[in-house]
């Protein structure tokens, strides 16, 4: 090497810049020379690459040097001057342990922060969010032309009140939505943690933790940031870890310490060390990470490859003894935070219809306003005119209309909520309770939604053999004698007769058939203390009492239980070896040399062991017929079992093995550890190099198990059916299983056919495939999720009208995107309301892609759940959720917005009569208080009670769903019932301001208290004309409105003649008015429900 090259180096005390020798190698690269504790930074084109010293730097950079131990405060001083010009993006890292102080680029602060707002954003950003609405800005401008001598028209208060009411509401919700998750973000980032440091253990805040710290988390506690694990309390090298807060799913995860690190005496030599991680850059996969563990102090430098396994991502929690991790990401890079995906801001289909009523109102209001100018021929500063008029008429539009339909909204989730038919349903959205009443599609998941995901062994079949529940015996007596048997010379060596050979070469290929399903799988025992006994105990003799088993999937907890229910139990198990116990109760050991698990790409998992008593190294492997139809020996019976235990409804695996010798294993284990030390392509080597394994491999079994079906499945598929609800059911299972649900749950009626839909790989496929499904009538389609990506590529609108016409559709094989697909094209073809329901973390962008989420909580987790706007604990509720509260809210709001509607536009009619009278004026007919209390204290509480009124009992609701089906066609808020209110509120404002008019004596003031006496009487008639079933509430809105009106006339000697109400000339006048404007709308109610009935008054008669 030799010295070429100058650099520059910030003084990092004065600010000054000096300089640095970079060394030029004989490939032309630069190394920078090294010292002491120095940090390098590389200057390219990108900006500052932070490098440390002695590493390669790219030609044709400069090298910028800094002494980080000299002047440790001020490397977080420098960073954040060269911040604006260091590159941003996420980039791999080396990250020192113990040592946060050599990080090689600036980390985020390790703080949640879910708020959406701080201290300063706060008021301005709650009323920008309300402002960019075009009505709520729209009755700002009014507010503040009242500023403008010329254009006022009332008091100030008259227009400012209600404004400043719905923004009060607003905000104070927002604050409260803003305090709750401020207390909860400071509750997590306020947890305390131990460090590891050169001066001892020292106690840390969550939010002071730094990439680079020596964190340790005890039992039960909560994972602070993203970390290696390096150390475990643990016995057996291993801890588990509940992952439920952050993929949704229950089942412990098995997590592997670095194995170097493990082996040191105590946490404290992790300091001693030299060693460092080199890990890939912050990303959202959860399921897989790749880094590498070096230690530079040892002879030779010890390597170790870093996988999923050994990593602890932040919100998990230990399940098992201590650990020690050394943190990798913090912050915003933490993986949680980065798959925190904001879900779309759902609108309901009920409030775009009340936008569009209001945007017509928005019109009458201009077309009234210019019609009032033009009679008067423009005359004067006709500008100022019509100003005057759009706030004299601005009443059309309903600012309560908003906030009388989110507090009723707010009622509906209360409602639900306390119903006890459903416990532990949760409303997570408060905005779309009403999208409940209209739903045409329903998408459900199968595995733990419409099943239980409570796993039942069934069927044991060995190709010749099937052993069934009623035949398990038979296996249970194999077993046995051949480990009564066993301590004999091997049989092959003796010749006995041939029924005895038969015999023995059965129960040598059944207890090959249990020891490989005993073996192949990721299930730990764990002794808990009960009663008699302690877990240290329990663990020491394997006590069966104290036994429980963990594993990421329930199926194999069921193929574990069962090996032991015919006698080969697991009764231990760490990160490298495991124990069997016999019948007889001999404990076989095993040394696991590898395991490979299961994933959604690979669809099987296989494990490599060696027999201790024999040295014999088995191969197992087990997965899905699809996938080993291909890896095992050519046989003639896997392909039509498979099938014929699908169609009983039995999820199943393929079992099989292959035998080792030393040779062949070393020769594997050295290009395996190859392929995953590579940093590039890893997942891919590592592939490739399992798949040179998994050839020619002998077929043992296949085994069955059943997913039964939930209560109550049967009878709520029928009640949807009849409410003239289409479900589909998305599941990623296979074909067979999935057409069996769907026949066991009734979601096919036993008098459907079903057209299953042949795999298609290409356009001309798929053409004729769907020609020959065209030509069926009345049939339910089965679909795999490969021929649904063709049809969806070529064919999209013609396979989704097709589909749309069956009466049930089950997409088998669908990936969390294709669910999310299928129901973003069905709202965009049909137009109509969709809910998905599911439990797992695979159906959740099914769940937040719907017009309405549901969430089931079921053994999958609670990730689907949280994810909702709905979570319940049973799909049997989701009858009553649609039924009784989605029917109930849709109509109850429905009466609601147009009562409101009614309630303004009569005040308005009113408005513009008296100014036609009095010549087109731009004079308020109520002012001050009168208008304020009229939308408030005099009218509100009994149009609000409208929320809690109902035209059927729940028990009707659900016996007769087709109730249902009435809404989907969207009649209890259309253009035809707006336009009835429309009228009738025109007809009821012109009559009681003409009556007033005609029937007043002398004064102004009887005109006023005449008609606004007569306008509360008939608003408080009306809300009891629409009123179904009569509530207490609503009659002590009633009272409580009428007595609050007679009261306040006390104060309102301003704007009337107090003296005249006590007349009898003013009680005969109001009581007159009042019969004319409601009496005959009684009548015509009385002739309709008579002559034309609705169909639900049939059924409350």
């Amino acid at each position: 090497m030799s010295l070429c090259r100058r650099g520059l180096s910030p003084d990092a005390s004065r600010g000054s810049w000096g300089v640095v020798l970079l060394a030029e190698a004989q490939d032309g690269s630069y190394t920078a020379a090294p010292r002491s504790g120095e940090l390098l930074a590389s200057k390219g084109g990108q900006g500052l690459d932070w490098v440390s010293s002695g590493m390669p730097v790219e030609k044709g950079k400069e090298a910028v040097v800094m002494q980080a131990p000299l002047y440790p405060y001020n490397w977080g001083l420098c960073c954040e001057c060269l911040r604006c010009c260091g590159r941003r993006d996420p980039r791999p890292r080396t990250v020192w342990l113990g040592h946060p102080e050599k990080r090689d680029q600036r980390y985020p602060r390790n703080v949640i922060n879910n708020q959406k707002y701080n201290f300063f954003t706060f008021l301005p950003g709650v009323l920008f969010n309300q402002f960019k609405y075009f009505f709520n800005l729209y009755f700002l401008l009014l507010d503040c032309s009242q500023f403008v001598p010329e254009m006022r028209l009332a008091a100030l208060y008259t227009y400012w009140v209600p404004l400043g009411f719905v923004l009060a509401v607003t905000i104070i919700r927002e604050a409260v939505e803003e305090i709750r998750c401020y207390m909860r973000d400071k509750e997590v980032n306020s947890q305390i943690y131990s460090k590891l440091t050169a001066r001892g253990t020292v106690k840390v805040k969550s939010s002071n933790i730094q990439v680079g710290d020596l964190v340790i988390v005890e039992k039960n506690q909560r994972v602070p940031a993203d970390m290696i694990f390096l150390r475990t309390s643990e016995k057996n090298g291993s801890c588990f870890l509940r992952t439920d807060q952050l993929d949704g799913e229950t089942d412990w995860k098995l997590r592997l310490p670095v194995t170097c690190t493990q082996r040191l005496p105590t946490a404290s030599d992790l300091l001693q060390i030299q060693s460092y991680i080199y890990a890939e850059e912050p990303n959202i996969d959860i399921h897989n990470f790749v880094g590498t563990f070096t230690r530079e102090d040892s002879d030779p430098p010890v390597n170790e490859s870093l996988s999923i396994e050994n990593t602890l991502w932040a919100s998990t929690v230990i399940a098992s003894g201590t650990v020690v991790g050394v943190v990798l990401y913090t912050g915003r890079e933490l993986r949680s935070v980065m798959n925190t995906s904001n879900p779309r801001s759902k609108i309901g289909l009920f409030d775009l219809e009340v936008n569009c009523l209001t945007k017509i109102l928005f019109g009458a209001l201009v077309v009234v306003s210019l019609v009032m100018v033009a009679l008067q021929h423009f005359a004067g500063r006709w500008y100022l005119q019509i100003i005057r008029f759009l706030l004299l008429f601005s009443n059309i539009i309903p600012i309560s209309l908003r906030v009388n339909l989110d507090m009723g909204k707010i009622v509906y989730s209360w409602v639900i909520r306390r119903d006890s038919k459903i416990p532990g349903t949760v409303v997570r959205s408060s905005t779309i309770p009403e999208q409940l009443g209209r739903i045409s599609y329903l998408l459900t998941d199968k595995t733990g939604t419409l099943t239980q995901n409570e796993m039942v062994f069934k069927r044991l079949h060995l190709g010749t053999v099937a052993y069934g529940l009623d035949s398990m015996d038979e296996v249970q007596s194999h077993i046995f004698s051949i480990y009564t048997q066993q301590p004999q010379d091997p049989p092959a060596l003796k010749g006995p007769a041939l029924a005895t050979k038969v015999r023995k070469t059965m129960s040598s290929r059944v207890h090959e058939a249990v020891k490989a399903i005993a073996l192949c799988h990721n299930v730990t025992p764990v002794y808990e203390s009960n009663d008699v006994t302690d877990q240290a105990e329990a663990e020491r003799h394997y006590e069966d009492s104290c036994r429980v088993y963990q594993a990421s999937s329930p199926d194999e907890v069921a193929l574990v239980q069962w090996t032991e229910s015919v006698g080969l139990t697991l009764v231990g198990r760490d990160q490298s070896s495991m124990q069997l116990r016999t019948p007889g109760g001999q404990i076989l050991n095993f040394t696991i040399l590898q395991i490979f698990p299961f994933t959604y790409e690979s669809k099987r998992m296989g494990i490599i062991v060696r027999d201790e008593s024999t040295g014999e190294i088995t191969f197992y492997m087990k997965g899905a017929d699809v996938v080993m139809a291909g890896i095992v020996q050519y046989n003639d019976w896997l392909e039509e079992e498979c099938g014929n235990m699908a169609r009983e409804g039995l999820r199943v695996l393929v079992v099989a093995k292959k035998s080792l010798t030393e040779e062949q294993y070393q020769d594997f284990e050295a290009r395996y550890v190859q392929a995953k030390l590579s940093v590039h392509d890893r997942s891919l080597k590592v592939a490739t190099v399992i798949e040179s394994l998994e050839m020619e491999m002998e077929l043992l079994c296949l085994t069955g198990v059943e997913d039964q079906l939930q209560t109550d499945v049967r009878p709520t598929l029928e009640t949807l059916r009849n409410a003239g609800i289409k479900v589909w059911m998305l599941t990623g299972d296979k074909l067979e299983t999935a057409t069996c649900t769907a026949k066991n749950a009734h979601l096919v009626t036993r008098t459907q056919d079903i057209h299953i839909f042949r795999l298609v790989t290409n356009r001309g496929e798929a053409h004729l495939e769907l020609n020959a499904f065209r030509r069926k009538h009345d049939c339910a389609l089965v679909i795999s999720g490969d021929s649904l990506e063709v049809c969806l590529k070529y064919y999209e609108y013609e396979f989704m009208e097709l589909a749309c016409q069956c009466p049930a559709v089950v997409c088998c094989r669908c990936a969390p995107t294709q669910k999310a697909q299928i129901v973003r094209l069905l709202q965009e073809r049909t137009g109509k309301l969709t809910c998905a329901v599911g439990d797992g973390g695979n159906d959740v962008s099914m769940i937040q892609e719907a017009d309405c989420g549901v969430g089931v909580e079921g053994k999958e987790g609670k990730q689907a759940s949280l994810a909702a706007d709905f979570s319940i604990t049973q799909f049997k509720h989701l009858g009553r959720l649609l039924m009784v509260h989605g029917r109930n809210s849709y109509k109850r709001s429905a009466a609601l917005s147009q009562f409101v509607i009614h309630r303004s536009l009569c005040i308005s009619t009113m408005q513009a009569v008296f100014s036609s009278v009095f010549y087109f004026a731009s004079v308020p007919l109520y002012q001050g208080f009168l208008i304020i209390g009229y939308s408030t204290i005099y009218t509100m509480f009994p149009v609000f009670s409208l929320v809690l009124d109902k035209d059927v009992k729940s028990e009707v609701a659900m016996l007769y769903p087709e109730l249902y089906k009435d809404l989907l066609k969207g009649r209890p808020l259309s253009y035809k019932t707006f336009l009835i209110w429309v009228l009738i509120s025109i007809y009821q404002g012109s009559i009681i301001m003409y009556g007033a008019l005609l029937l007043f004596e002398s004064e102004f003031v009887h005109i006023v208290a005449i008609s606004f006496t007569s306008l509360i009487l008939t608003e408080l008639l009306m809300v009891a004309l629409t009123i179904q079933t009569w509530h207490w509430l609503m009659i002590v809105a009633e009272l409580l409105s009428l007595s609050c009106y007679i009261a306040s006339l006390v104060f309102l000697h301003e704007f009337i003649d107090v003296y005249f109400i006590a007349t009898l000339s003013f009680l005969w006048k109001v009581t007159a008015i009042t019969l004319v404007s409601c009496l005959p709308l009684y009548v015509l109610k009385y002739l309709r429900r008579r002559f034309s009935p609705p169909s639900y008054s049939k059924l409350t008669s």
